[in-house]
C-alpha cells in the first residue's frame, strides 16, 4: 500500500520480477534506457563497421575505425602484451625522481600516472576565462572513508581482492612471482600514504572548499622531489598567475609523501600502468583486470566482447556519438518541445522565488537574475567541438598505441584551452547519456536526448505523469542553482557570495534539516550519510515542489498519476555491494528514500492518496523539509 510505502507499492512487483544482467549492478528505470539505446546504438555501429551503412562525416568515421579496432580480439591475443611492455618500460626504466621529472609532461599528456592531477576548468572566481586546477591521484579503493580505523575489515578484504587480481594480472604479464609481489606491496605502500590527505567524497561534495588558489611558487614549495613550476609551464606553455587547488592538505603532505619513497612511488606506477592497459590487451587480462571492480559493485561477469568496443568508441567520440544518436533518434522538433518544457519550468521556478517568503528582496532578485541568465542544453550540441575533427584512429596500428595517440591530443586541446575564453555551452556529456545536469561554474543545465523518454516523458504519458517525472528532474537540475554549492555561484558561475548574512544563516539552518532527515536512515545494512547527499536532496525536494506546482497548473493534473510516475523514474534493484559502494562514495541518497522521503515533504501527497498519522508514510507537517 502507498500509505505504507509509495516506492514499493510502485514498484514492488516489477522489483520481484525484475533481473539484474549479469554485465550489470543494478538494473531500472534509468538502467533500462541505458539498456535499450546500448542495443540500438550498437546494433547501428556494426552497421557501420561492417560496410552496410555509410556516413559522410568524417568524425563518424574515425569513431566506427576504433570500433573496428576495438573489436580485434583475437589479433590482441596472438600479439599479445607487447604494445602494454612499451608503456611499461618508460616506467621500469626510471632511476630517480630526476629521470621522472624529464619525462613528467609526457606522461601526463599520455594519461600516465602521476602525483599530482591537472585539469582545465572555468576559474571558479573569473568564470569567463579557463583556469588550471591541480587536485590528487586517485586511491586503490574507492573512497577515503575505506581507509578509517572502524573500516579496517572491509579494507583489509577489498585490498586482498585487489592484490589477487593484480597477482594474477602479474603473472600474465611474466613477471617473477617475488618481483611481482613486492612491487604489489610497494604499490599498497605508497596509497596508503596518500590516503590520510586526499579529500573523502562527503569532504569533495564541498564546493566552497575547493577554491583554495596559489602562485606558481607557492606550489611548486610543495615539494623538492618534484619541480612543479617547471612541469606546469611545459603544460601550458607560460607560467600562470594562479593554480587553482583543489585539496591543499594534500599538497602540504606531498614533500613527506614523496621523500625517500621513489622506490614506493615507481612500483606505484608500474601498477598503475597496468591497471590502465590490461584491459585493451586479450580478453582473458580483461576479464581479470575487472574483477576488484566486479567484487565492488556485485556484478557477475565482465562486458561482452561487442559492448566493450562500443564503451570504448563512443567514450572516445562521446560528442560525435551523441550528435547521432540525437539527430537520429530525438530529432530537432522534439528538442524544441523539451526546450519549451525547460522554459516553462524556469518560470514557474521565478514565480516561486518571486513569492518566496524567507529571502530578503535583495537576495531575491539576484536569484531571479541567476534564472535569467541560465543557460539550456536539450537534446543535442549545435556545434560540436573542433577537437573531434583532430581525433584520428590508425587501424593498423594496436589499440593502446591508438587510445595513447587519441588521449594526448585531447590532452593537449584541452592545456591549450588555458587562460582562453570559457566556451559556455560547451557540452561535457554526451546526448546518448542518460542523465542531466548543472554546472555551477557555467550556470548551465544540460538535458541529454537519451533521458526524454519514458518513463521520464513521452507525449502517450499524461502532463502529471510527464510532469512527474522529466519536470521534476528538469526543476531537480534547476534547483542545483541554489542547492548549498549552487548557492554560492553568481548568474555568471563565479564563486561570490550574493546573499545577505540573514538569508544565508537561514538557508544553512534549511540545509540542516535536510542533512537531519536522511542522515543515519538505514539501508543495505548500513546508514546514509546526510552530509555527502546534502545538495542532490535539496535539488530533488526542490525539483519535486516545482514540478508539482507546474502539474498543478494543468487541467487535467492528478496528483496520484504525478506521484506514482515520481516514484517510477527511481525504480533500482540493485546487489547489496552495489547499495553499499554507492552510500560509501555516492552524492545521491538511495533510489528508493529519493522517491519516499521527498513525496512525504510534500502536502499534496497526503491528499491525495488520503495518508493520515499512524500510516507508516505520514511525517508530522513540522518534520517536513521544504526550501525551494
Amino acid at each position: 500500500m502507498i500509505k505504507d510505502d509509495l516506492y514499493e507499492a510502485v514498484n514492488g512487483e516489477w522489483i520481484k520480477q525484475a533481473k539484474i544482467p549479469d554485465d550489470k549492478p543494478a538494473t531500472g528505470g534509468f538502467n533500462d534506457l541505458v539498456d535499450a539505446i546500448d542495443k540500438q546504438m550498437m546494433d547501428d555501429f556494426d552497421a557501420y563497421a561492417d560496410g552496410k551503412e555509410k556516413s559522410d562525416d568524417a568524425r563518424f568515421n574515425e569513431m566506427i575505425k576504433l570500433y573496428r579496432v576495438a573489436k580485434k580480439f583475437e589479433l590482441r591475443k596472438k600479439i599479445g602484451p607487447k604494445a602494454l611492455q612499451r608503456v611499461l618500460s618508460s616506467v621500469t626504466d626510471l632511476q630517480s625522481y630526476d629521470d621522472y621529472q624529464n619525462q613528467w609532461r609526457n606522461w601526463i599528456m599520455a594519461g600516465l600516472p602521476s602525483p599530482v592531477s591537472f585539469d582545465i576548468d572555468a576559474d571558479m572566481k573569473n568564470a569567463t576565462v579557463y583556469a588550471l586546477f591541480a587536485s590528487s591521484p586517485a586511491l586503490i579503493l574507492p573512497d577515503k572513508s575505506y581507509y578509517a580505523p572502524d573500516k579496517k575489515q572491509e579494507h583489509d578484504q577489498l585490498l586482498k581482492l585487489w592484490t589477487d587480481m593484480m597477482t594474477t594480472l602479474m603473472d600474465k604479464l611474466k613477471y617473477d612471482k617475488d618481483e611481482a609481489a613486492a612491487i604489489i606491496e610497494h604499490a599498497k605502500q605508497f596509497d596508503a600514504l596518500l590516503a590520510p590527505h586526499v579529500k573523502s567524497a562527503e569532504e569533495a561534495a564541498d564546493y566552497s572548499k575547493m577554491y583554495n588558489p596559489q602562485t606558481v611558487a607557492e606550489l611548486a614549495a610543495s615539494t623538492d622531489q618534484l619541480d612543479l613550476a617547471a612541469v606546469i609551464k611545459r603544460l601550458v606553455g607560460t607560467e600562470p598567475e594562479k593554480v587553482i587547488v583543489t585539496e591543499p592538505d594534500y599538497f602540504k603532505a606531498l614533500d613527506e609523501i614523496l621523500k625517500d619513497h621513489f622506490d614506493l612511488f615507481k612500483d606505484w606506477a608500474i601498477v598503475n600502468v597496468i591497471r590502465d592497459y590490461a584491459s585493451y590487451l586479450d580478453d582473458e587480462m580483461r576479464e581479470i583486470n575487472g574483477r576488484f571492480g566486479r567484487a565492488l559493485s556485485g556484478s557477475k561477469k565482465p562486458i561482452s566482447q561487442r559492448k566493450f568496443a562500443y564503451y570504448l568508441a563512443r567514450d572516445v567520440f562521446s560528442q560525435v556519438a551523441g550528435d547521432y544518436y540525437g539527430k537520429k533518434y530525438f530529432g530537432p522538433k522534439a528538442k524544441a518541445d523539451v526546450h519549451h518544457m525547460v522554459e516553462q519550468m524556469v518560470k514557474v521556478y521565478k514565480g516561486r522565488l518571486a513569492k518566496n517568503d524567507w529571502l530578503s528582496k535583495a537576495t531575491r532578485e539576484k536569484a531571479i537574475l541567476k534564472l535569467d541568465k541560465l543557460g539550456i542544453q536539450v537534446g543535442y550540441p549545435d556545434k560540436i567541438p573542433a577537437l573531434y575533427d583532430q581525433l584520428k584512429v590508425d587501424d593498423g596500428e594496436s589499440l593502446i598505441a591508438n587510445l595513447n595517440q587519441l588521449t594526448i591530443t585531447r590532452n593537449r586541446e584541452m592545456f591549450k584551452r588555458w587562460n582562453k575564453p570559457v566556451d559556455r555551452m560547451r557540452w561535457e556529456m554526451s546526448a546518448a547519456t542518460v542523465n542531466a545536469y548543472y554546472h555551477p561554474f557555467k550556470n548551465i543545465i544540460v538535458f541529454p536526448a537519451a533521458i526524454l523518454q519514458a518513463p521520464f516523458y513521452s507525449l502517450k504519458q499524461s502532463s502529471s505523469q510527464n510532469y512527474g517525472g522529466i519536470g521534476a528532474v528538469i526543476a531537480h537540475e534547476i534547483s542545483h542553482a541554489f542547492d548549498n554549492n549552487g548557492a554560492l555561484f553568481d548568474e555568471y558561475g563565479n564563486l561570490n557570495n550574493w546573499w545577505t548574512a540573514e538569508d544565508s544563516a537561514h538557508f544553512k539552518q534549511l540545509a540542516q534539516k535536510m542533512i537531519d532527515e536522511f542522515d543515519g536512515l538505514p539501508f543495505a545494512g548500513q546508514k546514509v550519510n546526510g552530509k555527502l547527499t546534502v545538495s542532490e536532496n535539496i535539488a530533488d525536494g526542490g525539483g519535486l515542489s516545482c514540478a508539482l506546482e507546474a502539474a498543478k497548473g494543468e487541467a487535467d493534473f492528478n496528483a496520484k498519476e504525478f506521484f506514482i510516475n515520481w516514484a517510477t523514474i527511481w525504480r533500482m534493484k540493485a546487489t547489496k555491494q552495489y547499495d553499499q559502494l554507492l552510500l560509501s562514495i555516492d552524492v545521491h541518497a538511495p533510489q528508493k528514500l529519493r522517491a519516499n522521503v521527498q513525496a512525504q515533504n510534500q502536502a499534496d501527497f497526503y491528499t491525495a492518496f488520503d495518508i493520515q498519522p499512524g500510516d507508516k508514510m505520514y511525517r508530522a507537517p513540522a518534520d517536513r523539509v521544504n526550501i525551494w
